[in-house]
């Protein structure tokens, strides 16, 4: 099958566990006998519209958009708004009626429901919608936006678009999917399609940048938070456990991302003195990769607020490298008893602050709690999460909506 991948960043420019993602799904369909051709955005004003590339052995599409990460808020709705547009203008002259079987999209973004209405209707083909989180609903729910407001109007007429355009759409759990199919009124064709990984872990070798000693974190037990630093994850959450963790010497919080959180993190590790809290901006994937293969614990936190139940892509990360699971999210989400059922960690309810850091002294104090909670989440990322299982479910999606409209 000749499938397009589209996605709002790509590795190598990207820096986000999505992009991650993307590049080893579009690997393993290659590896699967599929043609994959990925459609995303660049952001260098000098280049050409269209950068026709290869990564990997991944055909990969590249066209001008301005900056959706890092800048204010109505420039990056601006700019996403303006994707599909500026995607279509770039790659139109490239697709025939044989040139796709079938167009997988990532969301977020929910902006790219017009360039997979123009892709399905000059292939002929049909799509699969990878849905990831429920926005604007979040953002509502988190008081960012208001609700019944001109801009939560406008962002859910987006929304509907995106979830038009799908033949198949895939959430990721039964939690959400419940969710989704009751606030759509059951409109769509939905299935759960968890996160995914590849199941190699990274090897320690000679060259990599040891860092420990460049971060003075040498006989360290190491907590690691990866990833978005924004209103969603509730980093003033992980910041409280860091506090609770201050008379535990040799515990270390090192938090690795950008976001819209990160003068709030700055700003409360110097209110309250944490010298057991470290900052750094975002890194490439094989920098990051270096650092999982260094650190003890992965922690992860969603808001309160949340009321669909998102699994962090982050978590993938921390099971390949059979990292214990710490985490501390919204009241019912799938993942407590995913998690804790299988023995791969430790997730409570955002608000238990007490429980959570009952967990995180545990971890602190046992090596072997550790270890055994770390191998237990890569056999639960071995039996749920094997981007190769993933792969064949969204080739059996869209060959079955193909022969529905054939």
């Amino acid at each position: 099958m000749k499938v397009a991948l589209i996605i709002d960043d790509y590795v190598p420019i990207s820096t986000r566990v999505a992009g991650k993602m993307a590049h080893e799904l579009a690997r393993e369909l290659v590896n699967q006998g599929h043609d994959v051709t990925v459609i995303t955005p660049h952001f260098d004003k000098k280049a050409p519209s269209f950068v026709q590339t290869d990564v990997d052995g991944v055909a990969v599409w590249y066209f001008r958009s301005g900056k959706i990460k890092g800048v204010g808020k109505f420039t990056r709705a601006l700019n996403e708004t303006l994707l599909s547009i500026k995607a279509w203008s770039s790659i139109k002259k490239k697709v025939r009626q044989d040139t796709f079987d079938g167009i997988v999209y990532y969301s977020p973004s929910i902006f790219f429901g017009l360039l997979v209405l123009k892709l399905m209707k000059r292939c002929q083909c049909t799509s699969y919608l990878i849905l990831r989180d429920f926005f604007p609903r979040w953002a509502v729910d988190a008081g960012l936006i208001k609700a019944g407001s001109v801009i939560e109007k406008y962002f859910r007429f987006f929304e509907d678009l995106s979830y038009s355009a799908a033949g198949m759409i895939g959430v990721m759990s039964q939690k959400n999917l419940d969710i989704f199919n009751q606030n759509t009124n059951n409109r769509f064709h939905c299935n759960i399609l968890r996160n995914w990984a590849s199941l190699s872990p990274y090897q320690t070798c000679a060259r990599m940048v040891d860092f420990r000693s460049k971060l003075g974190l040498d006989n360290k037990v190491i907590y690691l938070y990866g990833g978005n630093i924004g209103y969603a994850q509730d980093m003033e959450n992980l910041m409280r456990l860091a506090k609770g963790m201050k008379k535990y010497d040799k515990a270390h919080f090192l938090f690795v991302g950008e976001g819209d959180e990160v003068e709030l993190i700055q700003r409360l590790a110097i209110e309250w003195n944490l010298k057991n809290f470290s900052y750094v901006p975002s890194v490439n994937q094989e920098q990051f990769k270096e650092i999982l293969a260094q650190v003890d614990v992965g922690v992860f936190s969603l808001s309160a607020k949340h009321t669909s139940h998102n699994f962090p892509g982050k978590l993938l990360g921390y099971m390949v490298q059979s990292l214990p699971l710490l985490g501390s999210v919204n009241e019912g989400n799938d993942l407590i008893g995913l998690v804790n059922d299988s023995s791969a960690g430790f997730v409570s309810v955002n608000g238990d602050d007490d429980l959570f850091l009952q967990n995180s002294i545990s971890l602190y104090k046992s090596l072997e709690l550790r270890r055994q909670t770390g191998a237990a989440g890569y056999r639960l990322l071995e039996t749920e999460f094997a981007v190769a299982g993933i792969a064949s479910s969204i080739i059996v999606a869209l060959e079955n909506a193909n022969e529905t409209i054939s």
